[in-house]
């Protein structure tokens, strides 16, 4: 597949990046805690499965406004009629309508208010992972308790919600994801944007869905349990209900495989081999390249588990300039995961 294109476009003022890659009908994804369209592209068990999609449909990704490339130094409590609206925007700008639609985790009601609102830009739509009402996903005190963590204790708190999404995933998988949010979002963003997670509540909206859903959920998700994703389904009009083995929440971890099917199958494809190629998960090191002093010293520190804001702190740079640095230390290591850079400086006796 080709690299993706990133564009941007405005909704009420706020800027929105959106991505484009992979042939066919349009395929809006929206929703993922803490997505950012160019470290999510980066991360090859993310981009495998968004290739796989691409092989039947153009697949359209953004950043909520304030979030991943879409953050521009402003700091605002997301609403959904917000987001749906800066949903609208993207299918706007990308001159695709009506779309096939996957609204997924807190996307969810993000895509049923505009499935609600604009039935007729909506064709098929999927619910991954899936809720009505934010409030119903844990008690007020859990609720509480874990936005105050990701405020207070940003380090503790993306390490608590890595157990969360992604239980059955390996150490290196769970040290790349700690090391990605903290990446991709400061402290008080991410609590802005889990306090929204929480907050949103669609449950007025769902007899006005008249876009046929079909709901996909796992079993065991620890994030969003699967009763809501039972009950999404009895309160859709008209809507169906997958139920899948597993306890990770995000779609690319487990058994990815079965989510492509069931997901594809809702649109209308059939591709009983939907597989992930493995050869994306490993790449093989650049022959011949050494890394500067500078960026050897860049290594060290992201193998200590610093985030790419502390890393410009500590060293007096800018965060882009160290952004650059990582991304040619992965290039020329051909490191696939900032969990890798542990192993890579352990190996030149960094740690």
């Amino acid at each position: 597949m080709d690299e993706q294109e990133i564009r941007f476009t405005e909704e009420g003022g706020r800027r929105v990046a959106w991505a484009r890659s992979g042939e066919g009908p349009p395929l809006v994804l929206c929703g993922w805690w803490m997505s950012h369209l160019e470290l999510n592209w980066r991360e090859p068990r993310f981009r495998a499965f968004v290739e796989v999609l691409g092989r039947h449909r153009t697949v359209i990704r953004y950043d909520a406004p304030g979030t991943g490339v879409s953050a521009d130094g402003g700091i605002a409590a997301a609403t959904v009629d917000g987001e749906a609206a800066a949903l609208a925007a993207v299918v706007e700008a990308a001159g695709a309508s009506p779309v096939d639609l996957i609204a997924a985790s807190s996307g969810a009601p993000v895509g049923i208010a505009f499935a609600a609102a604009q039935p007729e830009r909506v064709g098929q739509m999927v619910v991954y992972g899936g809720y009505a009402s934010g409030p119903a996903i844990a008690d007020a005190a859990t609720r509480e308790a874990m936005v105050g963590l990701v405020r207070e204790h940003w380090g503790l708190g993306s390490r608590a919600l890595t157990d969360v999404f992604m239980p059955g995933a390996d150490g290196a998988d769970r040290e790349a994801f700690v090391a990605f949010q903290r990446e991709a979002a400061s402290a008080e963003q991410a609590a802005r944007s889990l306090a929204a997670v929480y907050a949103f509540d669609v449950s007025d909206r769902l007899e006005d869905v008249v876009t046929r859903a079909v709901v996909v959920h796992r079993r065991e998700d620890k994030a969003i349990p699967f009763e809501l994703g039972r009950e999404l389904a009895a309160e859709l009009p008209g809507a169906t209900l997958v139920a899948l083995d597993g306890a990770d929440h995000f779609p690319w971890v487990g058994d990815s495989e079965a989510v492509l099917r069931a997901w594809l199958g809702a649109i209308g494809v059939d591709d009983a081999a939907a597989v992930l190629p493995e050869s994306r998960t490993e790449r093989a090191p650049s022959e011949g390249q050494e890394l500067t002093s500078r960026e050897t010293e860049v290594l060290a520190l992201v193998a200590s588990g610093l985030s790419n804001r502390e890393i410009a702190e500590r060293l007096v740079l800018s965060p882009h300039t160290v952004h650059r640095h990582v991304a040619n230390i992965r290039t020329k290591l051909g490191l696939p995961t900032r969990a890798a850079a542990v192993a890579a400086a352990t190996k030149r006796g960094l740690l």
